[in-house]
């Protein structure tokens, strides 16, 4: 065999075995791109009315969303602005819950409670992270067909690189006359659509395998050089003392950075540990966050060794990382970036099923070819007269 007819049964047989899995992988991720544009659409924005009072405690949020779910944990609140509710957000890995509790902020009054894993937009997550099959099946599945489905795209590359210059324009644009047959538009959309989407379509799915495995995540992070270490690392307090002032915080946050859009507030864990914020100083997307870390008994800023600490203090390495799920879904590019993921998902997902026609018309011109010689053999063979 040539190495191309190697790649080529490569190409196929991965093609034949994970088409399935990638075609709802890339349905499901084209619906999530724009789940936060549309869930805003769709549903009225929480609103209170803004009083010149100041916002409740850190420490009171907490305990009246506790009076909701008495047992459960509670990851962090988010604060944001006078007309905004605050929101307790509680998370628990397994089993897994995950509600949020939104109250009044100059009241404390509970005004709403969300499930995040019920609801239309939860069951596209669930079939894009796991295809609706227990979880730790499917999501085993979904994480090593993206693999392959990675490397599918190159070896589709290889078989879509021309012999010659000469034969490159047939490559590389849609030559169909009304006599085409439907096999060679359907290839013709498989290997032409295929390589102007193939860069999109491979960050798309190498991201996704970063966040799938973490050791593709942190060699990726050493080949940019990093140094630091890739994990979420809250730094102890530098001493112990009687009583935390993590309420006083806030305040303090809101005047340093006046032009935040949320704060998320972490309570420690333990007396040993300190709190940390997340700042986001811009909506809908995640990588140029600000991780902070306060001393909880002096409210001194405290430095971590991990990669996620401020982002103008992040080198090249730790940016890269930090870039990557909004570079998955393309937030990074703001909408223009949305629309280019929405549609490069949608070619992934059409490569499976153009893939298929190729196979299936290929197979059944061969059978019919067949048949076609059977035939005039027996008519040749047929005597003249009876």
């Amino acid at each position: 065999m040539t190495f191309k007819k190697i790649v080529r049964k490569i190409h196929l047989w991965l093609g034949l075995t994970s088409g399935i899995v990638v075609f709802i992988v890339s349905i499901t991720g084209c619906l999530w791109v724009f789940q936060k544009e549309i869930k805003d659409l769709l549903e009225p924005t929480l609103q209170v009315a803004a009083q010149d009072e100041p916002f409740i405690s850190l420490a009171e949020a907490r305990e009246n969303a506790r009076r909701v779910f008495p047992e459960r944990e509670i990851h962090g609140t988010i604060v944001r602005h006078a007309t905004d509710p605050m929101q307790v957000v509680f998370y628990e890995k397994e089993p897994e819950f995950y509600q949020s509790v939104f109250l009044n902020p100059y009241s404390g009054e509970v005004l709403k409670i969300e499930n995040h894993r019920s609801g239309f937009f939860s069951f596209i997550l669930k079939g894009h992270l796991y295809l609706w099959l227990p979880k730790e099946i499917g999501h085993e599945i979904t994480r090593y067909g993206t693999m392959v489905f990675v490397i599918m795209l190159i070896t589709g590359l290889i078989l879509w690189w021309p012999k010659s210059r000469k034969s490159s324009n047939q490559r590389l644009s849609f030559l169909w006359k009304p006599s085409t047959s439907w096999r060679r538009k359907n290839f013709d959309i498989h290997s032409i659509v295929g390589f102007y989407s193939f860069l999109l379509v491979l960050i798309i799915s190498f991201t996704g395998l970063m966040m799938a495995f973490n050791w593709i995540g942190y060699l990726t992070y050493m080949a940019w050089g990093g140094e630091k270490s890739p994990q979420f690392i809250i730094p102890d307090n530098k001493e112990i003392g009687e009583k935390s002032r993590m309420d006083e915080l806030y305040p303090l946050l809101a005047a340093k950075y006046p032009e935040y859009d949320e704060l998320e507030f972490h309570y420690p864990k333990s007396d040993t540990a300190s709190i940390y914020v997340e700042l986001s100083s811009q909506s809908g997307v995640y990588y140029n966050a600000d991780f902070l870390f306060f001393d909880q008994y002096s409210l001194e800023e405290i430095g971590t060794a991990s990669i996620y600490g401020k982002y103008t203090e992040s080198g090249l390495p730790e940016k890269v990382i930090r870039t990557t799920y909004d570079m998955h879904i393309g937030a990074i590019l703001g909408l223009p970036g949305k629309i280019l993921a929405f549609f490069a998902s949608l070619v992934a997902a059409s490569l499976p099923v153009t893939g298929f026609l190729i196979w299936w018309g290929r197979t059944n011109k061969k059978e019919y070819k067949t048949h076609s010689r059977d035939s005039k053999k027996q008519k040749v063979s047929k005597p003249k007269y009876a």
